[in-house]
C-alpha cells in the first residue's frame, strides 16, 4: 500500500502544460488515468492558512421588503406577481431587510471570514438611474457593512444578482439594449464610491449564462422572455461589455486607493464523456464552452468566443471588433466560480450536454479551468446543494454534498495544484429559490416561514460547516491512522465461500482392464480379453474438484476454510433415511483433504443463499435439528467448528420467521452440546450479518438514537436472545409495542416461553459475524419522505466514501465499531469475523480496490484487538472464488480457468506476517510457534504418519540404548 501511494504522489507531481483554448480537453483523459483507488480515497489535510471561508445570499432571495422604504420593483417582482408559472414570490422571503441582526448572529456562529451578499439595484436606484437615489436603501447596506466590520467578517459584494430594475426592462428591453451597459456602469460607480472603502472583493454580475440563456431564451427565469434564437447571445454580448466597462472603471478610478479586486461570477455544470473517445471528449469540451466558456474565454483567453460556439451558432452569435476584444480580455482579477443546483441537473438541457453525461465532480471542473485558462486564482463564490422544502434542521443530504465539494476542492489544491483561494457555501439562510420558489431549501440556517419573526435555527449543515471552518479542513485524526502489530499466534486466518464445487469425476485411471497397442497404422489401444490388473482402493484425492479446490486453499496459506453444506441436496425430500450418501461421502472427502493440507474446516449447516426451506413454519425446527444431528454423525469426527445458520438476520425476514430460526439454531446447538461435544470436542455457533449503522448526524447524543434502534432491530434481534438476556432487545420490543398501540403497523414480535428462553439463551461457543459495509441513518422528519421500515429511518450514504462499482461504501472503521459493540454488550466473548469482502467484478487480475479494502479492514480489526481489547479470534476473507461468489473471489474464474488476483497474494503476505508487524522478531516467534502447531496438527490428522513417527521414535530409542549397552560391555572387556 505504501508503494502504491508513493507512485501515486509522484504521478501527481508531473506538471501539465499551462493553458490555451482547448487545453482543457486533456482533463478527462488525465483523470481517467489516475491511479485507483488511491485517487478516490478521502484526503485528510487542511487548507492554506489564508484560505477564505465564506457564505452567501442574494438580495431578492432573502431581503423581502419589496415595497419598503422606497425600493423600486425588479424584474423578479413583476415576474412572480404576474404568474409565469410561479405560485409564490420573494415579497417577504427571509425578511433579511428587517432581520439584519439575526443574520449577523448567524454569521458569527458560523465563524466565516467572508460574507457574499448582493446589493439590490432597485433598492438603491428604484428606476435604475442615479437620479432616483434612495437614501433608505443605501443606509441599509451601510448598516450591513458596519455590522460585518464589528464581527470581523469581510464582505464580498455582488452588484447584480438577477434583480434588474423593472423600469429598465420595460423601457429599454433590459439587457438586450446596450443602453443598460452605461446605466449599469453608473450604478457601479456609485457603489464603488459609496461602499468601496469597506469592500475588497467585488462581483459585477452573477451567472450571466442563466441571465442570458434562461432569462431571454427559455424564459424560465425573469424577465421570462422567449424570443428569437439570437437574443440570448446578444444579451450575453452586452453582459460581457457591461462587466468589462465596470472592471475598467474600478481599475482606472478606484483600485489604487481601495485596493480591491473585481470579477464576474461564472456558473457551470460538470460533464463527463460517455465513452473515452476523441469524439466524446470534444463533445464535453463543447458543452463547457457553451456554458462556462461562453463568458470565460473572452475574459481569460483572447477576448473572443469559443470556436465551438462560432461553428454551431453562425450568425446568431455576435462578434467582437478587435478593439472590443482587447477591451474585454483580461478584465478579471480572479476566477469567480459558481457550481451547484442553480445550473447542475436543473438548467442544462440535452442540447447543451452534447450527448454526454452530467456530473457533480467539482475537482474535474477546477482542473479543467486551470488547464483551459492558464491557472487563474479561483474563488468558489457559490456552492452547495439543497433539500426538499419540507426538511427542517436535519439536512443530511446538503451536509454531505458540502463535505463532498469541499473535499474535492482540497484535492484540487493539494493534488492538482489548482490555485483555489476561497470557498463559499450557499446559502446563509433559507430563502426564495428562484424558479423553484420554496420547494427546496439551501440555507445553513432554517427559516420558519410560518413564524411571525421568521426565526433562524442552525441546521446540521450549518453546524458541519462551522466545525469545518474551525479545523480549516479535515485534519488527520489519530484513529484513522494505520497501526503496526500482530494478531495472537493462534489466530485463525481463513477464507469463506457460499458453496464448494461438487463434481464426482475422478482423476485416477480406475479401469482394471489391460490394453495393448495395435500393430497397425492406426495405433489404437486394444483390450486384452481375460486379463485384468490389480487396483488400489479409491482415494479422496482422486476427485478432480476436491484436489483442485484444496490445492487452491493451500496456496492461500489460510489456516481455516469456511464452507456450507447443501441441506436440500443432502436430504432432498426431507427423509433422513434417504439421505444422499454419495454427497455426504464427497463432503467427508473434501473435509479430510483440507485436514491433510493442515487447513481446519468450518462447516455451515444452512447458508442464506440456499433455497429457503420455509422457515415461517414452526414445524421446520425439528427437521433442521434432525438434519444437524445427521451431519454431526456423518462428519463430526472431522469437523471441529460448526455454524448452524449463516446470516439468518437478513433479507427482510419477518419476526415470526426469525423466531423459528432462533429455535432451530438453539436446537442444533443443544444436540451437539449434549450428544456430541464430549466425544468430538468441537465448537458450534451462529453467524450473524453485522453491518455497522452510523448516525447521519454525529453532533449530539440524541442524534445516535436512530442508529442504535436500527442496530438492535438488525443485529440485536438475534444476538440478544442468544448472547444476552435471552429475550429480544428492550428497545425493539418497546418500539414495536408502541407502534402497534397507535395502529401504525401490524407487526407482532413473538414472546419466548420459559422453555424456549432456556433453549435459546447461551446457545453459543463464540460470536461469529459477517461484515461488509456501513450505512448512515436518520429519522424520517420530512413530510414528503416516507419509510416502509418499521424503524422509521431513511438510509443515506456519505458521498465522500469510497464505493465499489455496485455502490457499496468502503468504510473500514465500521468494522472496528461493530466489534466494539459486541464487546460492550457481551463482554469478553470470543469473536470470529466469518466473512468480510467486496464485490469488484470489473477488476479482473489487478483488483486494487479489493486489496485496499482488505488491507484497511484487517488493520481496523487489529486496532479492535490491540487497542480496544476485543477478544478477536479469527478473520475470514470473503470470498474464495468468483466461480461460486461472482465478483467477490480472491481467485478469478474465466473460461473454465482459475487465476490468482492481486489481493490473494497480498492477503497471503498478511497471513504469513500474522498482521502488520513493526519488527521481524515477533513475526519469527509466531512463525516458529505456528510451524510447531502445523507439525502437531499434521500428525494428529494423519494416523498413518503418526504411527510411522512413533515407530521411528521407538526404533531410534532402541538403537541408541543398544549402542550404549554394547559400548559399556566393550569397556568392561578391555578392562578385564
Amino acid at each position: 500500500m505504501q508503494l502504491y501511494f508513493l507512485v501515486y504522489v509522484c504521478w501527481l507531481q508531473v506538471p501539465s502544460a499551462l493553458g490555451h483554448p482547448g487545453d482543457g480537453e486533456r482533463t478527462w483523459l488525465r483523470f481517467d488515468q489516475m491511479p485507483q483507488p488511491e485517487d478516490e480515497l478521502f484526503l485528510y489535510d487542511t487548507f492554506p492558512p489564508d484560505f477564505v471561508w465564506a457564505v452567501g445570499t442574494a438580495a431578492y432571495q432573502v431581503e423581502g421588503a419589496f415595497e419598503k422604504d422606497g425600493k423600486g420593483p425588479s424584474i423578479w417582482d413583476r415576474f412572480t406577481h404576474r404568474g409565469n408559472g410561479t405560485s409564490s414570490n420573494g415579497d417577504e422571503a427571509s425578511d433579511s431587510y428587517h432581520q439584519l441582526q439575526r443574520d449577523i448572529h448567524a454569521l458569527s456562529i458560523l465563524g466565516v471570514t467572508h460574507y457574499r451578499f448582493s446589493i439590490s439595484w432597485p433598492r438603491v436606484f428604484p428606476t435604475g438611474r442615479s437620479d432616483s437615489y434612495n437614501h433608505a436603501g443605501v443606509s441599509y447596506y451601510r448598516g450591513l457593512l458596519n455590522q460585518l466590520k464589528k464581527i470581523r467578517v469581510q464582505p464580498v459584494v455582488t452588484l447584480y444578482h438577477w434583480d434588474l430594475p423593472d423600469d429598465l426592462q420595460r423601457q429599454y428591453g433590459g439587457w438586450s439594449n446596450p443602453v443598460v451597459i452605461e446605466l449599469f456602469k453608473e450604478y457601479a460607480d456609485f457603489c464603488f464610491r459609496t461602499f468601496g472603502e469597506d469592500v475588497k472583493y467585488w462581483i459585477t454580475i452573477d451567472n450571466p449564462f442563466v441571465v442570458a440563456w434562461h432569462g431571454y431564451g427559455t424564459g424560465i427565469v425573469a424577465p421570462g422572455i422567449r424570443s428569437e434564437p439570437s437574443l440570448p447571445f446578444r444579451v450575453g454580448h452586452n453582459l460581457l461589455k457591461a462587466h468589462a466597462a465596470v472592471w475598467h472603471l474600478y481599475n482606472d478610478k478606484y483600485r489604487q486607493k481601495q485596493q480591491g479586486q473585481v470579477s464576474i461570477s461564472l456558473g457551470s455544470h460538470g460533464i463527463t464523456p460517455l465513452h473515452l473517445t476523441k469524439e466524446s471528449i470534444k463533445a464535453c469540451q463543447c458543452s463547457l464552452s457553451f456554458v462556462l466558456g461562453w463568458f470565460a474565454k473572452p475574459l481569460f483567453n483572447d477576448g473572443d468566443y469559443p470556436q465551438c460556439m462560432k461553428v454551431n451558432l453562425s450568425s446568431n452569435l455576435p462578434s467582437f471588433t478587435e478593439d472590443e476584444k482587447k477591451y474585454v480580455n483580461n478584465t478579471v482579477d480572479f476566477f469567480a466560480l459558481s457550481f451547484g443546483p442553480v445550473i447542475s441537473f436543473q438548467l442544462i438541457n440535452d442540447s447543451l450536454r452534447f450527448g454526454q453525461s452530467e456530473t457533480l465532480n467539482l475537482r474535474i471542473l477546477l482542473s479543467w479551468i486551470k488547464a483551459e485558462y492558464n491557472s487563474p486564482r479561483v474563488f468558489i463564490v457559490e456552492n452547495g446543494w439543497f433539500v426538499e422544502g419540507g426538511t427542517k434542521t436535519e439536512d443530511a443530504i446538503n451536509m454531505y454534498y458540502i463535505k463532498r465539494f469541499v473535499a474535492e476542492t482540497l484535492k484540487a489544491i493539494k493534488y492538482d495544484k489548482v490555485n483555489v483561494i476561497g470557498y463559499t457555501a450557499w446559502s446563509l439562510v433559507d430563502g426564495f429559490e428562484w424558479y423553484r420558489e420554496y420547494d427546496i431549501r439551501r440555507g445553513l440556517f432554517y427559516v420558519d416561514f410560518t413564524s411571525p419573526d421568521l426565526r433562524r435555527i442552525q441546521k446540521t449543515s450549518g453546524l458541519f460547516y462551522q466545525k469545518l471552518i474551525e479545523k480549516n479542513g479535515f485534519p488527520v485524526l489519530p484513529e484513522n491512522e494505520p497501526i503496526s502489530g500482530v494478531f495472537p499466534c493462534n489466530f485463525s486466518w481463513g477464507v469463506a465461500t457460499n458453496a464448494i464445487r461438487v463434481d464426482f469425476a475422478r482423476s485416477q485411471f480406475n479401469d482394471p482392464n489391460v490394453y495393448i497397442w495395435e500393430n497397425t497404422s492406426t495405433m489404437l489401444l486394444k483390450k486384452v480379453d481375460g486379463v485384468t490388473a490389480p487396483m488400489r482402493k479409491p482415494h479422496c484425492s482422486d476427485y478432480d474438484a476436491i484436489k483442485q479446490q484444496v490445492s487452491q486453499v493451500r496456496r492461500m496459506h489460510v489456516t481455516h476454510f469456511n464452507f456450507p453444506l447443501n441441506w436440500t441436496a443432502l436430504v432432498p425430500n426431507g427423509n433422513l433415511s434417504q439421505a444422499n450418501s454419495t454427497l455426504f461421502k464427497y463432503y467427508r472427502c473434501f473435509t479430510s483433504e483440507l485436514l491433510r493440507a493442515n487447513v481446519t474446516p468450518i462447516v455451515t449447516l444452512w447458508h442464506w443463499t440456499e433455497s429457503d426451506p420455509g422457515w415461517l413454519g414452526i414445524d421446520n425446527v425439528q427437521p433442521f435439528a434432525d438434519y444437524a444431528r445427521l451431519c454431526f454423525q456423518k462428519l463430526g469426527d472431522l469437523v471441529k467448528f460448526w455454524i448452524t445458520l449463516n446470516e439468518p438476520n437478513t433479507r427482510d425476514r419477518s419476526f415470526d420467521m426469525g423466531h423459528t430460526l432462533l429455535k432451530a439454531h438453539a436446537s442444533a446447538w443443544h444436540i451437539y452440546d449434549k450428544d456430541f461435544r464430549e466425544e468430538q470436542n468441537g465448537k458450534i455457533s451462529i453467524t450473524l450479518h453485522a453491518n455497522w449503522i452510523e448516525s447521519a448526524y454525529p453532533f449530539t447524543r440524541n442524534d445516535g438514537e436512530p442508529a442504535t434502534r436500527v442496530l438492535e432491530f438488525s443485529l440485536g434481534w438475534f444476538s440478544e436472545p442468544i448472547f444476552g438476556s435471552g429475550d429480544y432487545p428492550t428497545i425493539m420490543r418497546d418500539w414495536v409495542q408502541q407502534r402497534n398501540h397507535l395502529d401504525l403497523y401490524n407487526h407482532r414480535l413473538p414472546f419466548f416461553t420459559k422453555e424456549e428462553k432456556e433453549l435459546v439463551h447461551k446457545s453459543f461457543d463464540f460470536f461469529a459475524l459477517s461484515h461488509y459495509t456501513t450505512a448512515l441513518v436518520s429519522e424520517v422528519k420530512n413530510e414528503k419522505v416516507r419509510s416502509n421500515d418499521i424503524t422509521e429511518v431513511v438510509y443515506l450514504s456519505d458521498s465522500t466514501w469510497l464505493k465499489s462499482p455496485k455502490n457499496m461504501p468502503v468504510v473500514p472503521w465500521g468494522l472496528r465499531k461493530v466489534l466494539n459493540w459486541v464487546k460492550s454488550k457481551y463482554e469478553n466473548v470470543p469473536v470470529y469475523i466469518m466473512a468480510n469482502g467486496i464485490d469488484v467484478e470489473n477488476e479482473k487480475i489487478e483488483d486494487k480496490l479489493r486489496l485496499h479494502y482488505h488491507h484497511q479492514y484487517i488493520n481496523e480489526a487489529l486496532k479492535a484487538y490491540l487497542l480496544d481489547g476485543v477478544n478477536l479470534q479469527g478473520y475470514f476473507a470473503y470470498a474464495f472464488s468468483d466461480q461460486t461468489d461472482p465478483g467477490f473471489g480472491l481467485y478469478g474464474y474465466i473460461h473454465d480457468e482459475y487465476y490468482e488476483k492481486l489481493t490473494l497474494g497480498y492477503y497471503r503476505s498478511i497471513i504469513d506476517q500474522n498482521g502488520f508487524p513493526a519488527s521481524s522478531s515477533v513475526q519469527q516467534k509466531c512463525a516458529s510457534e505456528q510451524e510447531s502447531c502445523r507439525i502437531c496438527a499434521l500428525l494428529l490428522t494423519n494416523r498413518s504418519l503418526l504411527a510411522m513417527s512413533l515407530v521411528g521414535v521407538g526404533f531410534t530409542l532402541t538403537t541408541t540404548f543398544t549402542i550404549c549397552y554394547l559400548r559399556r560391555l566393550a569397556r568392561r572387556y578391555h578392562r578385564a
